[in-house]
């Protein structure tokens, strides 16, 4: 990828990355590819176990393992061209000036036909990174989670990843998946803004929490999956992971309406925390991420 086609912005707060899937380089240049891989391996806030800055890596690195071909969807969804970009560099003066940071490089990558999928890195990062999109009213956040996240501050700073969806929740525009672990607090404070969050255990293997999913979002999506959302059995490798949890296969469902439904302008993966020679999570979470992009490749196909 030529350096000179980027934002100026992402110029100067990016290094080199290797490309997820490790494509040919037909199928990932900048101006003609409909999928942007971000890395963000950014940690300054975690409050329990810490790594989530090896994510990215472990992610492009398990990706280039991944069958191009995808036998569920009977598609190769990699033809849409994904472009990865270079890993957006902690910034030295503090969680505010990240934050500023990546809501700028969002609002120069943000582009219609384009969808911009972050790999973090905690949390922390997706309020920015949501931002420029939840400015249109169409706009609302998908969030896949164990933790409500809906603190307005936590140890003494409101960029901590525990305050990750406040902001975005203000507007009335979210819905949280997979929840069971939230204060009293966070608890009363959703319930006064009748905020749509999905405990995990009301996901019923009949699906109709897929209804109430959809009942509630808006026509475009901004989707967050912290990989804690995902039961610990299939993804140990996170920071604060939570009994119980999304199966592999609720989350695919998921993902696979969310494309055949809703337009997904932008999208991030979080929280993972790599556990090293433990291979399987850091797969999953780049499985996911191709699955996303198959869902959506699908979805515009059907429609």
């Amino acid at each position: 990828m030529d350096q000179k086609d980027l934002p100026e912005v992402l110029r100067r707060h990016a290094a080199p990355a290797a490309d997820f899937l490790g494509l040919e380089a037909g199928f990932t240049r900048f101006d003609e590819a409909r999928y942007r891989i971000l890395p963000v391996p950014y940690e300054a806030t975690t409050s329990y176990g810490g790594g989530t800055r090896g994510g990215p890596d472990a992610i492009l690195e398990a990706s280039r393992q991944i069958e191009l071909y995808d036998a569920e969807l009977d598609s190769e969804p990699y033809t849409a061209g994904i472009c990865t970009l270079p890993t957006v560099e902690p910034h030295d003066a503090g969680p505010e000036a990240m934050a500023e940071a990546l809501e700028e490089i969002a609002r120069s990558l943000r582009e219609p036909g384009r969808v911009v999928i972050a790999l973090g890195g905690e949390h922390s990062i997706t309020p920015a990174l949501a931002r420029p999109y939840m400015e249109d009213p169409s706009v609302w956040t998908l969030c896949v989670d164990a933790h409500a996240d809906l603190r307005p501050s936590y140890r003494g700073s409101p960029f901590s990843h525990a305050c990750a969806l406040r902001s975005l929740a203000e507007t009335g525009r979210t819905v949280q998946v997979g929840i069971r672990a939230l204060s009293a607090e966070e608890r009363t404070w959703a319930a006064g803004r009748d905020l749509t969050m999905l405990y995990a255990w009301e996901l019923d293997d009949e699906g109709r929490w897929l209804d109430r999913v959809f009942d509630a979002l808006g026509p475009k999506v901004y989707f967050s999956l912290d990989v804690d959302g995902l039961d610990p059995g299939i993804m140990p490798a996170t920071g604060t992971p939570e009994p119980g949890g999304l199966s592999w296969r609720q989350l695919t469902a998921l993902m696979d309406r969310l494309g055949a439904e809703r337009e997904v302008v932008a999208a991030d993966v979080v929280e993972l925390a790599p556990i090293p020679g433990v291979h399987a999570p850091s797969f999953l979470a780049a499985r996911a991420v191709y699955r996303l992009i198959g869902a959506i490749e699908a979805g515009r196909k059907e429609g």
